[in-house]
């Protein structure tokens, strides 16, 4: 005679298991990626020793913005930007920009131009002053803003993103990096935080539905 209770153990066992991998489905779903940033292009005319042109002094920088989410759009804040000279990065900055909030599509890449003079408030002075004797010259780009992820027909809350880098310029007024340079932060230990949080919760109450069968 079979054992009736081995059917009812196999049938909770596979409840459990489907009710697991829809927790993770879901949790994956709503997972997101902030955007990669990075600057494509920095140059400053003034700094180009083959012109012998310094009075063009405006800075033109390309920058980067990919949305690396397959299913969600971006939402983006005004994207800010700070530049400070090098080795004190926390000294007062030489230039500041906005580039206008804007919407970016799933998995898409926005160039966005900056070009900061004299007029927009580009501290030429100082700028020149933190020129080496070989012509080089370092920078420290700063970029903050806050983003919204679009998923399916509702926004996120809004993500902050806090990114930076060093960027050093040879004596051709052009960054020496021929690749486009990353802007990164240090690991957000709250989110961190969070997503282990996120699991254990999911972890216990998978355990106690199997005890509650068992």
């Amino acid at each position: 005679m079979a054992d009736p209770s081995g059917g009812f153990c196999g049938c909770c066992f596979s409840f459990i298991f489907t009710l697991g991998l829809t927790a993770l489905s879901m949790w994956l779903s709503l997972r997101t990626s902030n955007p990669k940033c990075t600057i494509h292009s920095f140059y400053l005319p003034a700094l180009n020793r083959t012109l012998n042109d310094t009075k063009n002094t405006t800075l033109f920088v390309a920058l980067r913005l990919k949305n690396t989410n397959s299913d969600k759009g971006v939402y983006y804040d005004a994207v800010n930007l700070t530049f400070r000279l090098l080795p004190n990065a926390t000294s007062m900055p030489v230039a500041t920009s906005a580039v206008p909030r804007f919407y970016q599509g799933r998995k898409k890449t926005a160039t966005k131009k900056v070009i900061v003079g004299p007029q927009e408030g580009l501290n030429w002075t100082a700028v020149s002053s933190g020129v080496h004797p070989n012509g080089s010259v370092s920078f420290r780009v700063d970029l903050a803003t806050a983003v919204r992820f679009k998923i399916i027909f509702w926004k996120t809350k809004r993500h902050r993103l806090n990114v930076g880098a060093d960027v050093l310029v040879n004596d051709s007024g052009a960054k020496v990096s021929e690749k486009d340079i990353k802007l990164s932060a240090a690991p957000d230990h709250h989110l961190i935080g969070f997503f282990s949080g996120q699991v254990g919760v999911l972890s216990n109450f998978l355990v106690l539905i199997l005890l509650k069968f068992l």
